[in-house]
């Protein structure tokens, strides 16, 4: 089983023609639709149906409130290493940029974790580059140990893994998976992803289903919107998560959206993901997946975040770094530059005045 065969069945549609032929009548019919099958969702996706984001905004808000209530979960993402053995086109942390690389020790795990506690943050995404060699699974391992001491829910950003592997990250207290396609075509995968272990596409794509099998109580998935044109990429990740919701159903399933941000390099977007086009993603994927989670990160600006809250987001991060460590100390280099440096404070009061209530903790570790 895998969502491989589920692409190869989507990956030569017509998509232009498909959208050529959608008219606002069609678009009409979908919003008066309970349940959406893959062709709504791609007509949500067209041209057409921008000129209907206010209508989509009111249902995806009321599906949002009726799934999830007016909560909104809160986290923090940490930084153990940034050694890398890939080289990627869009990546600060690519191998072929020179910086000076930093890991944690484990007691700057401990000193961050405390930084981090202090700022009333429970749940946690923990992000590595993707070397083996400098971050085994034995040293994610013994840094989780350490974490759980101080946080409810742990999730790993980290290189795809076996589900064995994830099964002894499990066990060692990890309730959470995050791992990013960043392209679901084959070719600009290929082309983006230049050397190293990364470049292998099934591998990566399989991963968010090995972690379901493993045992991971939620996981997130989605593309990294500018690689290719992102009507193409959404619909791909939809249909990813869809998949993964209907075969692991004691799996929490949940989708972020990502742009590209400036970083150490010099690459380029092939796919201009604006403002206008991230709306329209997302109500497209509430009203296609109304019990979805979808996250929206700090690489988003803090008046876009703000606007975006009531149109089907669950799930913000806070007062994130992208260095290495980065609440304790500054360990250097930023995988990528964050929008909105608002503290977790700052946050919280937002969402109260905004009616939502933010939510630190919902899962304990027994």
């Amino acid at each position: 089983m895998s969502f491989y065969e589920e692409y190869k069945r989507v990956k030569n549609i017509d998509f232009y023609s498909f959208f050529a032929q959608v008219t606002k009548y069609d678009v009409e019919k979908v919003l008066a639709k309970d349940r959406l099958r893959e062709e709504d969702f791609l007509v949500l996706l067209s041209p057409v149906a921008s000129d209907y984001l206010e209508e989509m905004a009111q249902k995806a808000h009321k599906l949002t409130v009726q799934n999830f209530g007016k909560v909104i979960f809160l986290y923090v993402p940490l930084y153990l290493a940034n050694y890398c053995v890939n080289q990627c086109a869009y990546c600060g942390f690519s191998v072929k940029n020179g910086f000076k690389r930093n890991k944690l020790t484990i007691n700057q795990v401990e000193e961050e974790a405390k930084a981090i506690m202090d700022k009333g943050i429970k749940d946690l995404v923990v992000l590595t580059g993707e070397s083996r060699k400098h971050s085994p699974v034995s040293y994610i391992k013994d840094s989780i140990k350490i974490l759980t001491e101080y946080f409810s829910s742990i999730a790993i950003e980290v290189y795809p893994m076996k589900t064995e592997e994830y099964k002894e990250l499990v066990e060692a207290g990890v309730d959470g998976l995050t791992i990013y396609q960043e392209a679901y075509n084959e070719e600009i995968y290929d082309e983006v992803h230049i050397t190293g272990p990364k470049k292998n596409y099934r591998f990566r794509l399989d991963a968010p289903e090995r972690g379901c099998q493993a045992g991971m109580r939620r996981v997130n998935i989605g593309p990294l919107l500018g690689l290719d044109d992102w009507r193409k990429e959404a619909f791909f990740a939809g249909l990813h998560a869809n998949y993964l919701q209907n075969n692991y159903m004691d799996t929490e399933i949940s989708l972020s959206l990502p742009r590209l941000r400036p970083h150490l390099g010099s690459f380029q977007s092939n796919s201009i993901v604006d403002d206008l086009a991230l709306v329209q993603i997302i109500l497209a994927y509430r009203l296609f997946l109304p019990r979805v989670g979808i996250s929206l990160s700090t690489r988003e600006s803090d008046k876009l975040r703000d606007n975006l809250l009531p149109l089907g987001i669950t799930k913000m991060s806070a007062e994130s770094s992208t260095a290495v460590g980065g609440y304790a100390k500054d360990k250097g280099v930023k995988q990528f530059d964050i929008s909105d440096e608002r503290t977790v404070a700052e946050i919280k009061e937002l969402l109260l005045n905004r009616g939502y209530q933010p939510v630190f903790k919902d899962w304990q570790q027994l």
